[in-house]
């Protein structure tokens, strides 16, 4: 398996001198839609500065024990006590739903899934466990001892609408894109071309701590330790790709924005059973 490709630095959207500049401690992609490194995984924050509290969404919840730096995030960027509208999670793994339950009880919000994430969210249902044997660095090595049970969002857990709105987030589309998880979605605005890509494709090696904490900019599939379906895996990246996003931001790694971005996501669609599929997998 061939397991990176590499980019510019100056493909990454976010601007550092400008996110320096600001209190919040998030990284903005555009003037509504920032985002920030929570310990392994990024979440991200959907809403104009200053909007206040119901109105803005965040997506994802990063690993458990991330609440309060969400939260202090979330009053410094929007405002108030910094409650959003609702939370939307990409899927049910353990570094996207760790701070779920927490946040949304606190907040009193709604959690939107996709219907097959459910049961990941509900209790019901562990997650099968990582495979460690796709190697390529220390995080992969250490993914059999990553959580596997489900949280339970009895009481706040909602399915995204049928007609692919989102709520609380117009203009805004959710697209299922399976592989990683079978519930798993992206999110995208055709506007401006912005799309959040949860783990469908990452912009860094995630299975190498290294890499997920520098965070070079690379294009990868989505993290192998936790993806059991490569072929809709795939075909995800594909759809993506035919988007022609003009702005990403994915649940690992940096922003990236432009053509040179384009590029390498094509690349990674077109050539995406060796550069992303496991060899034991191919």
């Amino acid at each position: 398996m061939q397991d990176q490709i590499k980019l510019p630095q100056s493909v990454k959207a976010d601007d550092a001198a400008r996110d320096a500049a600001r209190e919040d401690g998030a990284r903005e992609l555009v003037t509504d839609v920032a985002y920030k490194q929570v310990m392994i995984a990024n979440v991200m924050f959907v809403g104009e500065q200053g909007c206040g509290d119901g109105h803005w969404v965040l997506i994802d919840t990063g690993v458990a024990g991330s609440a309060e730096a969400i939260k202090a995030t979330a009053r410094a960027r929007f405002k108030g006590e910094g409650r959003p509208a609702a939370i939307i999670l990409t899927h049910g793994h353990f570094d996207h739903v760790g701070s779920a339950k927490t946040l949304s009880d606190q907040w009193r919000v709604p959690v939107y899934a996709h219907p097959a994430e459910h049961p990941y969210l509900d209790g019901s249902t562990r997650y099968p466990r990582a495979d460690a044997s796709v190697g390529g660095g220390l995080i992969a090595t250490l993914s059999p001892f990553f959580p596997t049970s489900p949280v339970d969002l009895t009481g706040r857990l909602r399915t995204l609408p049928v007609d692919h709105s989102v709520p609380y987030m117009p203009g805004w589309r959710w697209i299922h894109t399976p592989g990683h998880s079978a519930g798993h979605v992206s999110l995208w605005r055709q506007r401006d071309g912005v799309l959040i890509a949860g783990d469908a494709f990452v912009t860094t090696k995630q299975e190498s701590l290294y890499a997920a904490v520098t965070q070079p900019p690379q294009m990868h599939g989505p993290p192998a330790y936790f993806t059991p379906d490569w072929s809709n895996a795939k075909q995800s990246v594909v759809s993506l790709a035919l988007l022609a996003p003009e702005f990403v931001v994915t649940g690992h790694g940096a922003a990236m924005q432009g053509p040179v971005m384009r590029t390498a996501l094509n690349e990674l669609a077109e050539h995406f059973d060796t550069l992303a599929v496991p060899a034991r997998h191919q």
